[in-house]
């Protein structure tokens, strides 16, 4: 999903969803593997594209809460290298840059770079795969809405 940076003059359409303010630690995380995982399993899809819902994906995904200073640093430091990556390739559109059969290098390994640092706010040990993932964010998303779906007692 291409996330990026734009300027405050830029005027959106209604394909876009946009976060004012936001900071390096939510562009690594929005652009991270594990973000990218939730999306393709709680997101509808027109034909074969991805439709991005706030309600649905955003709203409901699950932020590493009890990310230290230090892992937040971590993947605010990644997500710069991956912005950094992208900017030495002035020319070339997203779409461009992350074609799978032609991505750069570079870019490639600043990803993976920024993924290591996101999955450690998740937990210690690494993910072995994208549904490792997405199980380990629905037993999160699970624990956070359970106080909201218990039945509270009646008194009379």
């Amino acid at each position: 999903m291409p996330i990026g940076f734009m300027s405050p003059h830029t005027v959106a359409s209604n394909k876009l969803r946009l976060l004012p303010d936001a900071s390096l630690w939510h562009f690594g995380i929005l652009t991270s593997l594990m973000h990218n995982a939730w999306m393709r399993a709680v997101t509808g899809r027109l034909k074969s594209d991805y439709q991005y819902s706030v309600l649905v994906v955003y709203n409901n995904f699950v932020w590493p809460e009890t990310a230290s200073p230090a892992q937040r640093a971590k993947v605010e430091a990644a997500a710069q290298a991956v912005l950094a990556a992208r900017a030495r390739y002035p020319g070339e559109t997203l779409a461009q840059l992350y074609d799978p059969n032609l991505m750069p290098s570079d870019l490639l390994d600043a990803h993976h770079a920024l993924d290591r640092a996101v999955d450690a706010c998740y937990r210690r040990d690494p993910f072995k795969s994208e549904m490792e993932r997405v199980q380990h964010l629905f037993r999160l998303y699970e624990a956070n809405v359970a106080p909201l779906t218990k039945p509270k007692s009646r008194r009379y």
